[in-house]
């Protein structure tokens, strides 16, 4: 099958980091504002997200719609596995922290080990898409924990948060383009902190100004983020078309963690 994975370029974080937000916003909106409670929410979302991941695996070529529903609802499902350990289990945030960066990086191992690369633009099996995914899931979690911590454990706030993970983003790009940190390298330590990010400015505009945020409300934030991920899932659809390339510079096309 063709490769499953979308052209990296700057609709493509936009789209990731709104997705990230609406992951913590809209958990947030239907555990409190809709009253469904955690473990219902958890197991609704995840119900939707199973369904969103057959119908992903079923296809055999990037198709927008179909990739992009995956993220948001794993965005709120990892968002959701976070909060149940730490808001229902009592699992501390600096421990979920770690456990989740040990499963992250087991995962890339393992990858690795079995398919000799993590390389984004060869996700063309399906054992590979089952390792993308579960890396993805495993990111989400990961910077849900992290960003809570930062912000509410450290008490940093959320402005000062985002603002810490958006330069830590800032580093690795430059890096990337000062130093040529490798490109696999660069694309999963971004993607694990656009995460974090969207965590904190989801916080930061849903959350009530005594709480640190701009009171826009888990319902504005989320139905805002999610017609802008709309309208930009149609506009890369409609200049979609049939490719297992990935448009980012020619140095990276042969660039891939292999043996």
């Amino acid at each position: 099958m063709l490769n499953k994975v979308p052209e990296v370029t700057i609709i493509f974080w936009i789209i990731k980091v709104l997705s990230t937000t609406v992951g913590e916003t809209a958990a947030d909106y239907l555990n409190f504002d809709l009253n469904l409670g955690l473990t219902t929410t958890t197991y609704v979302m995840s119900i939707l997200l199973i369904v969103a991941l057959v119908v992903q695996f079923r296809t055999t070529r990037y198709i927008p719609w179909v990739y992009w529903l995956a993220v948001v609802l794993i965005s709120i499902v990892g968002t959701l596995i976070t909060d149940n350990l730490t808001d229902t289990a009592g699992v501390p945030l600096e421990t979920t922290t770690i456990v989740f960066s040990v499963a992250l990086v087991l995962t890339f191992a393992i990858w690795f080990a079995v398919e000799r690369t993590l390389s984004i633009r060869s996700v063309d099996t399906t054992r590979r898409e089952a390792f993308y995914w579960l890396a993805i899931l495993f990111t989400f979690a990961l910077g849900t924990a992290a960003g809570d911590l930062a912000a509410e454990k450290l008490n940093l706030g959320y402005a000062t948060a985002a603002l810490i993970f958006g330069g830590l983003i800032a580093v690795i790009a430059l890096a990337r383009f000062g130093v040529k940190l490798h490109a696999v390298v660069a694309f999963w330590l971004v993607y694990i902190l656009t995460r974090p990010l969207g965590a904190s400015l989801g916080d930061l505009l849903s959350q009530k100004s005594d709480a640190g945020g701009l009171g826009l409300g888990a319902t504005m934030t989320s139905v805002l983020f999610l017609i802008t991920i709309i309208a930009l899932v149609g506009y890369v659809s409609a200049g979609a078309r049939p490719r297992d390339a990935i448009t980012i510079p020619a140095e990276e096309a042969t660039a891939e963690i292999s043996s």
